[in-house]
């Protein structure tokens, strides 16, 4: 069997009793029960070491791994959606993301993504990384919200450097489970792979303790740094503004989390799956509001800011939140 990735994790005590295709499709990588279903059928999962069907009941401790199909840039093609486009030039273009709409192409993504739109909208994205043209930073499948995209391979580069000088401006809003017992403040602490649920990521501890000291270099860490203030709570909810220093897979979701306080719908760290179904929700609540950089090309500084979704701001009122 020919693949292009490996992934494996260990089953926590939150997923014990998931049917396995249930399991798959909270993956990001997964994303969707037909596909879990499918790699499945395909012999391309197994639960310590053994082919199991979708219904199979899984226990604490199993390891899973999946063997991703091989995905090849040549396979892209271009995909017939309506973009929100902000801003574009010969240059870069920056688009409004919808919530539920993968950036790149994965294995269960190929041509259903933010890349196979753009090569839809124009043929000039620049080829840093053949799988993802265009493509200078990402967002969660369920975030919605800007992002900047390059046209060419000097833009991308400059946009780039941008990102790792960290002199780019992203701020966020989101909604919290409970609420904060502070105004505003920082979190900062280094990023890897949780230790033992391997979907997730978790702040790098020593001796119990989250390691802050900014001058280390750990390996399959990096260093994240959020900004947070609150705006106003309701109904055992917090909403509240996010600006990011560094843009860490599933930064956000972590940070809010280890202060006991989770994404509103998010049920990989720690929103509960009953209160999810009770608010009828299928995903968590993250906006990326707003975002600025230096122009590539003309040295321009630019800032663009996009509201909620409508039908998000409506539930946002309905929850308590006056003008989100």
């Amino acid at each position: 069997m020919k693949t292009n990735s490996v992934f494996s994790l260990t089953v926590s005590a939150d997923d014990a009793g998931s049917r396995l295709d249930k399991f798959l499709s909270s993956l990001e990588d997964v994303s969707s029960r037909n596909y879990a279903k499918h790699l499945i059928e395909d012999n391309r999962v197994l639960v310590n070491g053994k082919v199991v069907k979708p219904s199979f009941a899984l226990s604490e401790g199993q390891v899973v791994e999946i063997h991703f199909p091989e995905l090849q840039s040549t396979e892209l093609k271009p995909y017939n959606l309506k973009l929100d486009i902000v801003f574009e030039d010969e240059h870069v273009l920056v688009v409004n993301k919808p919530s539920g709409l993968v950036v790149h192409p994965a294995a269960g993504h190929q041509q259903d993504t933010l890349v196979n739109a753009l090569l839809h909208h124009t043929t000039d994205l620049s080829m840093k990384n053949e799988i993802r043209p265009g493509i200078v930073h990402r967002i969660d499948k369920e975030t919605s919200g800007l992002l900047v995209v390059a046209k060419n391979d000097v833009a991308h580069e400059a946009l780039a450097q941008q990102f790792k000088n960290k002199t780019t401006h992203r701020v966020y809003y989101a909604v919290l489970q409970g609420q904060l017992p502070k105004t505003q403040g920082t979190i900062k602490s280094y990023l890897g792979r949780h230790p033992v649920d391997r979907k997730r990521f978790s702040s790098v501890k020593e001796n119990n303790r989250v390691i802050t000291d900014a001058d280390l270099v750990l390996p399959h860490a990096k260093w994240a740094v959020t900004h947070f203030s609150k705006i106003s709570q309701h109904s055992n909810m917090s909403y509240v503004r996010l600006q990011l220093e560094t843009g860490r897979t599933h930064q956000i979701r972590v940070h809010m989390s280890e202060q006991g306080h989770p994404l509103v719908g998010d049920t990989t760290y720690g929103f509960s799956a009953k209160r999810m179904k009770e608010l009828g929700l299928n995903r968590f609540f993250l906006h990326a509001a707003e975002l600025g950089f230096t122009h590539p090309i003309t040295k321009e500084d630019l800032l663009f800011k996009i509201p909620w979704p409508e039908a998000d701001r409506t539930l946002l009122v309905q929850w308590g939140f006056e003008k989100p």
